[in-house]
Protein backbone atom coordinates (compact mmCIF):
# COMPACT_ATOMS: atom_id res chain seq x y z
CA UNK A 1 0.00 0.00 0.00
CA UNK A 2 0.95 3.60 -0.80
CA UNK A 3 -0.24 6.54 0.61
CA UNK A 4 0.49 10.08 -0.60
CA UNK A 5 -0.44 13.19 1.65
CA UNK A 6 -0.60 15.38 -1.28
CA UNK A 7 -0.04 19.33 -1.18
CA UNK A 8 -3.13 20.30 -0.29
CA UNK A 9 -2.09 24.04 1.30
CA UNK A 10 -4.14 24.70 4.23
CA UNK A 11 -6.80 21.57 3.64
CA UNK A 12 -6.65 17.47 3.64
CA UNK A 13 -6.02 15.45 0.09
CA UNK A 14 -4.76 11.92 0.96
CA UNK A 15 -4.24 9.52 -2.30
CA UNK A 16 -4.35 5.54 -0.78
CA UNK A 17 -3.40 3.31 -3.62
CA UNK A 18 -2.85 -0.97 -3.44
CA UNK A 19 -3.48 -3.62 -5.23
CA UNK A 20 -6.09 -6.28 -4.49
CA UNK A 21 -5.88 -9.58 -6.03
CA UNK A 22 -3.74 -7.94 -9.08
CA UNK A 23 -6.11 -5.25 -9.27
CA UNK A 24 -4.79 -1.59 -8.78
CA UNK A 25 -7.33 -0.25 -6.41
CA UNK A 26 -7.29 4.05 -5.45
CA UNK A 27 -9.35 5.43 -2.49
CA UNK A 28 -9.26 9.34 -2.38
CA UNK A 29 -9.71 11.06 1.29
CA UNK A 30 -11.05 14.41 0.76
CA UNK A 31 -9.54 17.31 -2.25
CA UNK A 32 -8.15 19.72 -0.29
CA UNK A 33 -8.64 23.48 -1.59
CA UNK A 34 -9.98 24.57 -4.91
CA UNK A 35 -6.48 25.02 -5.62
CA UNK A 36 -5.59 21.66 -5.15
CA UNK A 37 -7.11 20.72 -8.17
CA UNK A 38 -6.77 23.62 -10.64
CA UNK A 39 -6.14 27.14 -9.76
CA UNK A 40 -8.44 29.93 -11.05
CA UNK A 41 -5.52 31.03 -13.32
CA UNK A 42 -5.82 27.49 -14.26
CA UNK A 43 -2.54 26.30 -12.35
CA UNK A 44 -2.65 22.75 -11.84
CA UNK A 45 -2.25 21.20 -8.55
CA UNK A 46 -1.11 17.88 -7.19
CA UNK A 47 -5.08 16.30 -7.25
CA UNK A 48 -5.45 17.37 -10.62
CA UNK A 49 -1.90 15.03 -11.21
CA UNK A 50 -3.03 12.29 -9.18
CA UNK A 51 -6.59 12.52 -11.19
CA UNK A 52 -5.11 12.54 -14.51
CA UNK A 53 -2.14 9.65 -13.58
CA UNK A 54 -5.45 7.25 -12.32
CA UNK A 55 -7.02 8.47 -16.06
CA UNK A 56 -3.33 7.04 -18.12
CA UNK A 57 -3.23 4.13 -15.83
CA UNK A 58 -7.03 2.99 -16.90
CA UNK A 59 -7.79 2.12 -13.38
CA UNK A 60 -10.84 4.45 -10.93
CA UNK A 61 -11.02 5.72 -8.47
CA UNK A 62 -12.47 2.94 -6.32
CA UNK A 63 -13.70 5.47 -3.20
CA UNK A 64 -13.96 8.85 -2.60
CA UNK A 65 -14.50 9.61 0.63
CA UNK A 66 -15.63 13.12 2.01
CA UNK A 67 -14.86 13.65 5.59
CA UNK A 68 -17.07 16.69 6.40
CA UNK A 69 -18.18 19.77 4.58
CA UNK A 70 -15.33 22.26 5.30
CA UNK A 71 -13.82 24.14 1.94
CA UNK A 72 -10.12 22.97 2.69
CA UNK A 73 -11.26 19.20 2.52
CA UNK A 74 -13.83 19.59 -0.28
CA UNK A 75 -13.20 22.49 -2.33
CA UNK A 76 -10.63 20.51 -4.83
CA UNK A 77 -13.18 18.15 -5.32
CA UNK A 78 -16.14 20.67 -6.32
CA UNK A 79 -13.73 22.31 -8.82
CA UNK A 80 -12.92 18.77 -10.15
CA UNK A 81 -16.30 17.99 -10.77
CA UNK A 82 -16.87 21.41 -11.82
CA UNK A 83 -13.98 21.44 -14.44
CA UNK A 84 -13.73 17.35 -15.54
CA UNK A 85 -17.20 16.48 -17.32
CA UNK A 86 -16.04 13.15 -17.57
CA UNK A 87 -15.02 12.64 -13.53
CA UNK A 88 -18.39 10.83 -12.65
CA UNK A 89 -17.15 7.89 -15.42
CA UNK A 90 -13.98 7.66 -12.80
CA UNK A 91 -15.09 7.68 -9.53
CA UNK A 92 -16.62 3.98 -8.29
CA UNK A 93 -17.69 4.75 -5.21
CA UNK A 94 -18.45 7.91 -2.57
CA UNK A 95 -18.65 8.05 1.28
CA UNK A 96 -20.59 11.13 2.31
CA UNK A 97 -22.85 12.19 4.89
CA UNK A 98 -24.99 14.37 3.15
CA UNK A 99 -27.89 17.00 5.06
CA UNK A 100 -30.84 15.13 4.04
CA UNK A 101 -29.71 11.79 4.82
CA UNK A 102 -28.77 13.07 8.38
CA UNK A 103 -32.07 14.71 7.96
CA UNK A 104 -33.79 11.25 7.15
CA UNK A 105 -32.29 9.34 9.92
CA UNK A 106 -33.27 12.20 12.89
CA UNK A 107 -36.60 12.75 11.31
CA UNK A 108 -36.26 15.91 11.47
CA UNK A 109 -36.06 18.87 8.94
CA UNK A 110 -33.52 19.84 6.96
CA UNK A 111 -30.75 21.91 6.92
CA UNK A 112 -30.53 24.01 3.88
CA UNK A 113 -26.60 25.22 4.60
CA UNK A 114 -25.54 21.97 4.17
CA UNK A 115 -26.77 21.63 0.81
CA UNK A 116 -23.33 21.74 -1.64
CA UNK A 117 -23.75 22.70 -5.65
CA UNK A 118 -21.37 21.89 -8.11
CA UNK A 119 -21.47 25.60 -9.72
CA UNK A 120 -20.45 25.72 -13.84
CA UNK A 121 -17.57 27.66 -14.75
CA UNK A 122 -17.90 29.00 -11.00
CA UNK A 123 -14.60 28.92 -8.95
CA UNK A 124 -15.68 30.14 -5.85
CA UNK A 125 -18.43 27.52 -4.31
CA UNK A 126 -18.91 30.12 -1.24
CA UNK A 127 -20.18 33.05 -2.76
CA UNK A 128 -21.54 32.67 -5.73
CA UNK A 129 -24.88 32.93 -6.28
CA UNK A 130 -25.18 31.35 -9.88
CA UNK A 131 -27.39 28.08 -9.93
CA UNK A 132 -25.38 24.88 -9.98
CA UNK A 133 -26.57 21.39 -9.79
CA UNK A 134 -27.06 20.05 -6.14
CA UNK A 135 -24.38 17.47 -4.72
CA UNK A 136 -26.07 15.11 -3.69
CA UNK A 137 -28.17 14.78 -7.05
CA UNK A 138 -25.09 14.63 -8.88
CA UNK A 139 -23.79 11.50 -6.74
CA UNK A 140 -27.35 9.74 -7.54
CA UNK A 141 -27.52 10.75 -11.02
CA UNK A 142 -24.33 9.29 -11.60
CA UNK A 143 -24.72 6.19 -9.19
CA UNK A 144 -22.07 6.96 -7.32
CA UNK A 145 -23.47 6.82 -4.10
CA UNK A 146 -25.81 4.59 -1.60
CA UNK A 147 -27.29 7.80 0.69
CA UNK A 148 -25.78 5.78 3.58
CA UNK A 149 -24.68 7.36 6.30
CA UNK A 150 -20.84 6.67 7.86
CA UNK A 151 -21.03 6.94 11.07
CA UNK A 152 -18.95 5.25 14.49
CA UNK A 153 -19.15 1.47 14.98
CA UNK A 154 -19.48 0.43 11.76
CA UNK A 155 -17.33 -2.05 9.97
CA UNK A 156 -16.68 -2.46 6.48
CA UNK A 157 -14.94 -4.48 4.17
CA UNK A 158 -14.50 -2.95 0.58
CA UNK A 159 -10.85 -3.97 -1.52
CA UNK A 160 -9.92 -6.27 0.95
CA UNK A 161 -9.23 -3.72 3.36
CA UNK A 162 -11.33 -3.65 6.83
CA UNK A 163 -12.49 0.28 7.63
CA UNK A 164 -13.60 0.88 11.37
CA UNK A 165 -15.24 3.91 11.77
CA UNK A 166 -14.13 5.95 14.49
CA UNK A 167 -16.31 9.03 14.15
CA UNK A 168 -18.87 10.97 13.70
CA UNK A 169 -21.17 9.55 16.17
CA UNK A 170 -24.86 10.50 16.80
CA UNK A 171 -24.27 13.53 18.84
CA UNK A 172 -22.63 15.17 16.51
CA UNK A 173 -24.26 14.01 13.33
CA UNK A 174 -27.41 15.79 14.97
CA UNK A 175 -25.01 19.19 15.97
CA UNK A 176 -24.11 19.42 12.76
CA UNK A 177 -27.96 19.29 11.46
CA UNK A 178 -28.86 22.00 13.83
CA UNK A 179 -26.21 24.31 14.25
CA UNK A 180 -24.05 24.15 11.21
CA UNK A 181 -23.88 27.44 9.13
CA UNK A 182 -22.08 27.90 5.98
CA UNK A 183 -18.22 29.18 6.38
CA UNK A 184 -18.25 33.13 5.93
CA UNK A 185 -14.33 33.67 6.05
CA UNK A 186 -13.08 30.83 3.69
CA UNK A 187 -10.51 33.27 2.58
CA UNK A 188 -9.49 35.40 5.71
CA UNK A 189 -6.26 34.29 8.20
CA UNK A 190 -6.81 32.93 11.32
CA UNK A 191 -5.07 32.46 15.09
CA UNK A 192 -1.48 33.33 14.99
CA UNK A 193 1.61 30.90 14.92
CA UNK A 194 3.02 29.40 18.14
CA UNK A 195 6.45 28.54 16.49
CA UNK A 196 8.46 30.95 18.50
CA UNK A 197 7.87 29.38 21.61
CA UNK A 198 9.86 26.37 23.12
CA UNK A 199 8.54 22.72 23.22
CA UNK A 200 9.56 22.74 26.87
CA UNK A 201 7.60 25.43 27.58
CA UNK A 202 4.61 23.87 26.39
CA UNK A 203 5.45 20.61 28.11
CA UNK A 204 6.21 21.79 31.04
CA UNK A 205 3.10 23.72 31.13
CA UNK A 206 0.70 20.71 29.77
CA UNK A 207 2.64 18.61 32.56
CA UNK A 208 1.25 20.71 35.29
CA UNK A 209 -1.35 19.09 37.56
CA UNK A 210 -4.24 22.05 36.72
CA UNK A 211 -3.83 21.88 32.78
CA UNK A 212 -6.88 21.38 31.06
CA UNK A 213 -7.23 20.37 27.62
CA UNK A 214 -10.37 22.39 25.43
CA UNK A 215 -11.92 20.58 22.86
CA UNK A 216 -12.26 21.47 19.26
CA UNK A 217 -15.99 23.27 19.32
CA UNK A 218 -16.20 23.31 15.15
CA UNK A 219 -19.76 21.77 14.64
CA UNK A 220 -18.34 21.19 11.05
CA UNK A 221 -15.42 19.36 12.13
CA UNK A 222 -17.05 17.01 14.79
CA UNK A 223 -18.60 15.42 12.07
CA UNK A 224 -15.56 14.23 9.83
CA UNK A 225 -15.76 10.83 8.96
CA UNK A 226 -12.56 9.17 10.88
CA UNK A 227 -11.71 5.68 10.56
CA UNK A 228 -8.76 2.69 11.19
CA UNK A 229 -7.82 0.84 8.03
CA UNK A 230 -6.44 -2.59 8.16
CA UNK A 231 -4.33 -4.04 5.26
CA UNK A 232 -2.26 -6.72 5.13
CA UNK A 233 -2.04 -7.36 9.19
CA UNK A 234 -1.09 -3.63 9.45
CA UNK A 235 -3.72 -0.56 10.67
CA UNK A 236 -3.64 2.98 9.40
CA UNK A 237 -5.47 5.37 11.29
CA UNK A 238 -6.98 8.39 9.44
CA UNK A 239 -8.46 11.34 11.54
CA UNK A 240 -10.05 13.97 9.46
CA UNK A 241 -10.55 17.31 11.71
CA UNK A 242 -12.84 14.46 13.84
CA UNK A 243 -13.11 15.26 17.72
CA UNK A 244 -10.40 13.02 20.08
CA UNK A 245 -13.80 12.04 22.54
CA UNK A 246 -15.31 10.86 19.62
CA UNK A 247 -12.59 9.00 18.52
CA UNK A 248 -11.91 7.53 21.47
CA UNK A 249 -15.43 6.70 21.91
CA UNK A 250 -14.84 4.80 18.62
CA UNK A 251 -12.20 3.52 19.60
CA UNK A 252 -13.45 2.19 23.24
CA UNK A 253 -15.87 0.32 21.33
CA UNK A 254 -13.85 -1.13 18.94
CA UNK A 255 -11.81 -2.90 22.51
CA UNK A 256 -9.17 0.20 22.10
CA UNK A 257 -8.11 1.73 25.58
CA UNK A 258 -4.64 2.18 27.10
CA UNK A 259 -4.36 -0.94 28.11
CA UNK A 260 -5.24 -2.40 24.91
CA UNK A 261 -3.79 -0.22 22.78
CA UNK A 262 -4.07 0.68 18.61
CA UNK A 263 -0.75 -0.14 17.15
CA UNK A 264 -0.68 1.58 13.52
CA UNK A 265 1.38 2.63 10.71
CA UNK A 266 1.03 6.19 11.36
CA UNK A 267 -1.75 8.63 12.92
CA UNK A 268 -3.22 11.22 10.48
CA UNK A 269 -3.42 13.99 13.40
CA UNK A 270 -6.46 15.96 13.37
CA UNK A 271 -7.41 18.80 11.75
CA UNK A 272 -4.26 19.78 10.90
CA UNK A 273 -2.35 19.80 14.06
CA UNK A 274 -4.62 21.92 15.53
CA UNK A 275 -4.30 22.07 19.49
CA UNK A 276 -7.57 21.64 20.48
CA UNK A 277 -8.10 17.87 18.39
CA UNK A 278 -5.45 15.83 19.89
CA UNK A 279 -5.46 15.00 23.59
CA UNK A 280 -2.91 12.97 25.99
CA UNK A 281 -5.70 10.45 26.26
CA UNK A 282 -6.27 9.88 22.48
CA UNK A 283 -2.03 9.62 22.17
CA UNK A 284 -1.84 6.95 25.02
CA UNK A 285 -4.40 4.57 22.71
CA UNK A 286 -2.28 5.07 19.65
CA UNK A 287 0.54 3.08 19.56
CA UNK A 288 3.40 4.85 16.94
CA UNK A 289 6.20 6.69 16.30
CA UNK A 290 4.48 8.39 13.17
CA UNK A 291 2.58 11.59 13.02
CA UNK A 292 1.36 12.89 9.93
CA UNK A 293 0.63 16.63 9.36
CA UNK A 294 -1.12 18.43 6.56
CA UNK A 295 -0.84 21.91 6.48
CA UNK A 296 1.30 24.38 4.74
CA UNK A 297 0.95 26.65 7.71
CA UNK A 298 -0.78 29.72 6.16
CA UNK A 299 -4.35 29.68 7.88
CA UNK A 300 -5.66 29.85 11.18
CA UNK A 301 -1.91 29.48 12.96
CA UNK A 302 -2.33 25.83 12.36
CA UNK A 303 -0.22 23.02 12.85
CA UNK A 304 0.08 24.26 16.85
CA UNK A 305 3.56 23.63 17.67
CA UNK A 306 1.83 22.99 21.56
CA UNK A 307 0.24 19.96 19.87
CA UNK A 308 3.35 19.00 18.35
CA UNK A 309 4.82 19.11 22.27
CA UNK A 310 1.70 16.95 23.44
CA UNK A 311 2.78 14.58 20.82
CA UNK A 312 6.80 14.57 22.01
CA UNK A 313 6.26 14.75 25.67
CA UNK A 314 3.49 11.13 25.13
CA UNK A 315 6.18 9.78 22.85
CA UNK A 316 10.00 10.86 22.91
CA UNK A 317 10.89 9.06 19.71
CA UNK A 318 7.80 10.28 17.83
CA UNK A 319 8.59 11.12 14.28
CA UNK A 320 6.44 14.52 12.56
CA UNK A 321 6.26 14.52 9.08
CA UNK A 322 5.07 17.40 6.99
CA UNK A 323 3.41 17.28 3.85
CA UNK A 324 5.30 20.80 3.49
CA UNK A 325 8.46 22.30 4.40
CA UNK A 326 7.92 23.08 7.92
CA UNK A 327 10.55 21.57 9.89
CA UNK A 328 12.52 24.74 10.18
CA UNK A 329 10.58 26.95 10.50
CA UNK A 330 8.74 25.37 13.94
CA UNK A 331 11.92 23.85 15.31
CA UNK A 332 14.71 25.83 17.07
CA UNK A 333 18.06 24.53 17.88
CA UNK A 334 17.01 24.76 21.37
CA UNK A 335 14.13 22.18 20.74
CA UNK A 336 16.98 19.38 19.50
CA UNK A 337 18.80 20.28 22.61
CA UNK A 338 16.10 19.75 24.81
CA UNK A 339 14.69 16.80 23.21
CA UNK A 340 17.22 14.85 21.21
CA UNK A 341 15.03 11.89 20.69
CA UNK A 342 12.47 12.79 18.41
CA UNK A 343 12.47 13.85 14.50
CA UNK A 344 11.31 15.53 11.73
CA UNK A 345 11.06 16.14 8.00
CA UNK A 346 8.91 17.01 4.97
CA UNK A 347 7.52 13.67 3.47
CA UNK A 348 4.45 13.11 1.62
CA UNK A 349 4.54 9.10 0.68
CA UNK A 350 4.38 6.34 2.83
Amino acid sequence: MNVTFLKAFNGDSIWVSFKNNESHKNILIDGGVGDTYKSTSNVKGELFNVIEQIRRDKQFVDLLVLTHFDDDHIGGVLRWLNKDKEASKLIKKVWFNSGKEIAKKFDIEENKDLDIEIIDGVDDFNTSARQGIKFEKYLRDNNLWEGKIIEQGAELDLFGLQFKILSPNNEKLDRLLKLYKKQKDYFTSGTKKDFNTLLKKFIDEENQPDFKFKEDTSVANGSSIAFIVEYADKNYLFLGDAHPSVVIEGLNKFGYNKFNVLNTEFMKVSHHGSMYNTNKELLEIVKTNNYVISSNATKHGLPNKRTIARIINNNSDAFIYFNYNLKDDIFSEQDWTDYPSFKSKMQNDF
